[in-house]
């Protein structure tokens, strides 16, 4: 990639603190790419989460324990759902 530019998005401050780290800066920055990249196929959402599952599992992190953290963070959510 022969020009990068840096854009600003609101994130909580611990991911915040996750990106002072230059892996995973790169890491997010792949992630982001494969989003966007035009392939066909899977769709670009598809083709990123199973590129970052690849990542995570180069972490030693296995599959039970990345669904355990979707489910966390899924539960989470659904705590503060605003009620209507």
């Amino acid at each position: 990639m022969d020009t990068m530019i840096d854009v600003t998005i609101p994130v909580e401050p611990e991911a915040a603190a996750a990106l002072a780290d230059t892996r995973n800066r790169k890491a997010v920055s792949r992630s982001i790419r494969r989003v966007f990249s035009s392939r066909p196929g899977a769709s670009h959402l598809a083709q990123a989460i199973t590129a970052l599952k690849v990542e995570v599992r180069q972490t030693a992190l296995t599959d039970t324990e990345i669904d355990a953290e979707l489910a966390a963070y899924n539960a989470e959510r659904r705590d503060h759902r605003p009620e209507t």
